[in-house]
């Protein structure tokens, strides 16, 4: 199959020379309806249009049906969070010749003057927050963001507000190149307040960086009312993370995670990590969320109730687990955990007792779980803590 795939901008397209020459020469057409209404008076007669929509199967199909070359028109560069990354990856062996655009976070760079050589760009458009979250927790200084319509620019602004992260500034392009272009620069409260126009993208622009700690001190979490020591310490929560190995294993589990200490920090030192924690105190659901946004730390999920009686089936498989808490059910949950741990995973348990000890050795022995050497921590007049560490 041979694919050209043309990139245009938001205005009545006028191509000279070679595109034009391409475009006369071809007969099979595709895509959206408003790149049908900047290229159409450029298309040869009787020309065959496939429309680039929902379902994309179907349009592979017709594609494919053809047998033809199909010239394919897209917004700015189609390399960039673009269609020709999706025939790349439908059609490997086919031949694919792209003529680029300006991006529309290009032309935002441009018509802002900002300094490219910063930019970090993600999509949200029809995607997760999780790229975003990536990025700001890192505090990138310039970051590019593809919006849709649910992920605006105010539902982005608001979600800055959330998670505190005011230290940005973010430019909006509306209707770039288009009757109604307009490029504003605006703090995150005026945004979130604000509407655009539905053609958009965004820029963020850090004005100052924000200092989290490297080990967060105890008493800034909210914790439990009148159980102040229900928190992993921050040392022994350090020595856990690491114990844990989480910089080559991208999906942890946290059981029982309380005040949300050991996620939040995980999720600070490893931006990309996907953490999933688990609670049976509905309180503490809340605890959680004012410390994530107390602690700009988006992007953990988590889940109420007893993990016996979670359905996991549908959750990525972690690599690596914590285990916070176990409510005297230890050999269960660890035979569950077996059941969903990959292989190389790991798994890290924070005991006080000598029961809980013994038995994570036991019962790690019996599941074929190779054991390192416990590490064992004291914190001021606290009780001593065993960390202790399988790998399957």
């Amino acid at each position: 199959m041979v694919f050209h795939i043309i990139g245009i901008g938001n205005r009545k397209a006028d191509f000279s020379g070679e595109l034009l020459s391409l475009i006369e020469s071809h007969a099979v057409f595709s895509g959206g309806n408003r790149h049908h209404e900047l290229v159409g008076h450029l298309l040869p007669e009787g020309y065959t249009w496939l429309p680039v929509q929902s379902p994309m199967e179907l349009l592979f199909e017709s594609y494919e049906q053809l047998g033809q070359t199909v010239v394919v028109f897209a917004s700015g560069d189609p390399l960039f969070y673009g269609i020709a990354n999706t025939l790349r990856s439908r059609y490997p062996d086919a031949e694919i010749y792209t003529y680029p655009y300006f991006s529309s976070i290009q032309l935002l760079v441009h018509r802002a003057n900002l300094n490219s050589n910063l930019l970090q760009t993600v999509s949200v458009h029809g995607r997760s927050w999780a790229a975003l979250d990536e990025v700001l927790i890192q505090q990138k200084p310039l970051i590019g963001i593809l919006t849709d319509q649910e992920k605006s620019p105010s539902a982005i602004a608001k979600r800055l507000l959330e998670y505190g992260y005011t230290n940005y500034s973010i430019w909006i392009a509306e209707d770039l190149e288009g009757e109604n272009e307009k490029v504003r620069h605006l703090e995150p409260r005026e945004a979130g307040n604000s509407v655009f126009h539905p053609l958009n993208c965004v820029i963020l622009k850090k004005e100052s960086h924000r200092h989290i700690d490297f080990g967060i001190k105890d008493v800034l979490f909210e914790g439990l009312k009148g159980r102040p020591n229900m928190i992993t310490k921050m040392p022994v929560r350090l020595c856990s993370l690491h114990a844990l190995d989480l910089a080559a294993r991208p999906v942890l589990w946290d059981i029982g995670f309380c005040t949300g200490s050991l996620s939040i920090e995980a999720k600070l030192r490893f931006p990309q990590l996907e953490i999933h924690a688990f609670e049976k105190r509905t309180e503490c659901l809340q605890i959680l969320h004012h410390n994530q946004n107390n602690f700009g730390v988006p992007g953990i999920n988590a889940y109420i109730g007893d993990i016996f009686e979670t359905d996991l089936d549908h959750l990525s498989k972690p690599r690596a687990v914590f285990i916070g808490g176990h409510g005297g059910r230890l050999k269960e949950l660890l035979q569950m955990i077996d059941r969903y741990l990959l292989t190389d995973g790991t798994v890290v348990i924070n005991a006080v007792q000598d029961a809980s000890i013994n038995d994570f050795i036991a019962f790690s022995r019996l599941l074929n779980w190779k054991l390192d050497e416990p590490l064992k921590l004291k914190v001021d007049g606290h009780n001593e803590i065993t960390i202790l560490k399988a790998t399957k």
